[in-house]
């Protein structure tokens, strides 16, 4: 959370990726540091996916990514 909240207060667009069972977590540390980022929640667990798998679920982040990203 530290990293894209210094990146986009440099004017960089981002977006950070997480999985989902660090979606409240996400939140708290936001309104902690006053800044809440655009944001992507991934199915949960990642460790221990093979390749193939986490293709899959990249796939399905991309699209959520790019409008995140894109948006004004």
């Amino acid at each position: 959370m530290h990293d894209i909240t210094d990146i986009e207060r440099r004017g960089v667009p981002g977006v950070f990726v997480a999985s989902s069972v660090f979606v409240d977590a996400a939140q708290t540390q936001g309104e902690a540091l006053g800044f809440q980022p655009q944001r992507v929640f991934v199915e949960h667990p990642i460790q221990d996916r093979t390749d193939d798998e986490m293709r899959t679920i990249a796939d399905k982040a991309v699209e959520a990514l790019v409008e995140r990203l894109t948006e004004v």
